[in-house]
């Protein structure tokens, strides 16, 4: 079979895929999203976003882009940074006369909480050290890059259930309104803000010395 006879098949095997909604289809941005959980043909687990009409408008996509395309781009562009995220199985588009229809496909993070689980399962205190400090560090890179999340809530991120030495602990999910800002300083202000509304059973003490570390992360501007 050629290259691209494969590519195709490729295509057609993920949009024709089907599995367990985990997130049942609901109407945002004008157009309806949800996502659905299934095994790939290699056994993986992975999360299929479907979104028919579901787009966002920017100076670059006055006319509206599937929003499914923008998170395919911050998740390669954040895996460039070290910023450990769902690694990215397809993204495509595309679009007939009712309008978008748009797939993104993402691996599942195994062994991983979210940070409302983590904490609930009353993680030690180096425990806890070792996740803020990986956070704040992670955090200060996505930023000094210029990028902002733009939904940094406690269920967005996830802490590895056994801390690893040498691996990453704490990762990001869930980029579809992530951005790139004109100065990593308004990236810095927005996210943090939010982070500080939405860090769930994150305590005052861990936030308090979250925002210490991320002050003083390498690179961070004093």
């Amino acid at each position: 079979m050629s290259s691209a006879a494969e590519m195709d098949r490729q295509v057609e095997m993920w949009w024709s895929a089907r599995g367990e909604w985990v997130e049942a289809p609901n109407l945002r941005r004008g157009g309806e999203s949800g996502v659905q959980c299934l095994c790939d043909p290699s056994g993986h687990i992975v999360y299929i976003k479907r979104q028919a009409g579901h787009i966002h408008r920017s100076l670059r996509h006055p006319l509206g882009r599937p929003t499914a395309l923008r998170e395919a781009e911050a998740l390669l562009a954040l895996a460039a940074l070290r910023i450990p995220v769902p690694g990215l199985a397809y993204s495509g588009a595309r679009k007939d006369r009712s309008g978008w229809h748009a797939l993104l496909v993402t691996r599942a993070l195994d062994g991983y909480l979210n940070l409302d689980a983590w904490y609930a399962a009353a993680p030690t205190a180096a425990a806890r050290r070792n996740m803020l400090r990986e956070l704040a560090g992670l955090l200060a890179r996505m930023h000094r890059a210029r990028w902002q999340h733009g939904c940094l809530y406690a269920k967005h991120i996830f802490v590895r259930k056994t801390f690893d030495p040498a691996g990453a602990n704490v990762a990001l999910l869930d980029l579809e309104k992530a951005r790139r800002r004109l100065c990593a300083s308004l990236a810095s202000r927005r996210d943090m803000a939010q982070l500080g509304r939405h860090r769930g059973l994150m305590p005052d003490a861990d936030w308090l010395e979250l925002r210490e570390l991320y002050a003083l992360a390498p690179g961070r501007d004093h």
